[in-house]
């Protein structure tokens, strides 16, 4: 019985098969028979991945119990723990968690009798961001083995850095990093490159948002810092002929990346968000399957449309 905490639990197989189920549901609607409902908790703002959820839940027929945290019982005083048992004893038959701490999951795991979806711990993990990368980076590539992947920016404060990096590695991938000094996270077990060499390496350029609202000395907003480390168009031009861009959102224009190059034909940024849709209905079909929550299950419906060829 499984959540979906991070994608380190899961196998390449397992991951696979998750990527195909997504590209599934893009070409064929999918709706569970039995009404459920889906509680989306976003302690967090968040435009992309909360309203990717609403859709990729209201596509698959779940019934939506949405969240302000402005207007809930944590501004008197309630914990997580027990805003979550507070949905779990009205009957939500699933969790969606976005919280600024890196540990929020520890305080639930094992305590609730429902699944537990990770839309972003603090700056640790962000997998279903990761997911949703990885199917557009095989929709271009058919594979991920041998594949350059550089990611670029705020690796310090990145949850999407994290969970990418190991994730890619593990698919087969070359993964790369680049930032500025302060942007570093020194702990990671991946090579720093400067971004001059990034771009002429790279099959895919994953940027990152500068989050200037964790950082404690304020960044420079300024063109200084995209003609230092970002992806200003002279480096645009030394990318090779099939790399293509990626960045999680939202951006920073012109400090990260230069504005003209957000929807440029190697961009696949609003193909990205597209993607966090069927990404997501096949990571909340499968737990709930795995919860025994489906009764009518995925794989009777199920007909793959085509083969990826397995793990690369």
């Amino acid at each position: 019985m499984r959540h979906f905490i991070s994608l380190n639990d899961w196998t390449k197989r397992e991951i696979m098969e998750l990527l195909q189920l997504a590209e599934h549901y893009r070409e064929q609607a999918f709706i569970l028979s039995e009404q459920l409902f889906a509680a989306n908790l976003f302690f967090e703002p968040s435009t992309r991945t909360k309203m990717s959820f609403i859709v990729a839940q209201r596509k698959l027929g779940l019934d939506v119990l949405d969240f302000n945290e402005e207007f809930s019982s944590t501004k008197k005083g309630e914990s997580l723990y027990d805003t979550a048992k507070t949905f779990e004893a009205i009957g939500a038959n699933m969790l969606v968690i976005r919280h600024r701490d890196d540990c929020w999951i520890e305080k639930l795991e094992g305590n609730l009798s429902i699944p537990i979806i990770n839309a972003g711990a603090g700056k640790k993990e962000h997998p279903t961001q990761c997911l949703l990368d990885l199917l557009t980076i095989y929709q271009e590539f058919q594979k991920f083995k041998g594949i350059n992947v550089v990611i670029a920016g705020d690796i310090s404060h990145s949850r999407v850095a994290k969970s990418n990096a190991y994730t890619l590695q593990k698919m087969g991938a070359h993964v790369y990093l680049t930032a500025a000094e302060g942007c570093k996270d020194r702990s990671l077990p991946f090579p720093y490159i400067s971004m001059d060499e990034a771009v002429e390496i790279a099959d895919t350029l994953m940027l990152l948002r500068i989050q200037h609202e964790r950082h404690e000395v304020a960044y420079d907003q300024t063109t200084s810092y995209l003609d230092k480390y970002g992806l200003t168009k002279q480096r645009e031009k030394c990318m090779q002929p099939q790399a293509i861009i990626l960045h999680p959102a939202p951006i920073n224009r012109n400090v990260e990346i230069d504005t003209d190059l957000v929807e440029c034909n190697r961009s696949r940024i609003f193909k990205q968000m597209n993607n966090g849709v069927y990404a997501r209905m096949a990571i909340m079909s499968s737990v709930l399957k795995e919860w025994g929550s489906i009764h009518e299950t995925v794989d009777q419906k199920y007909q793959p449309p085509f083969t990826y060829g397995g793990v690369s």
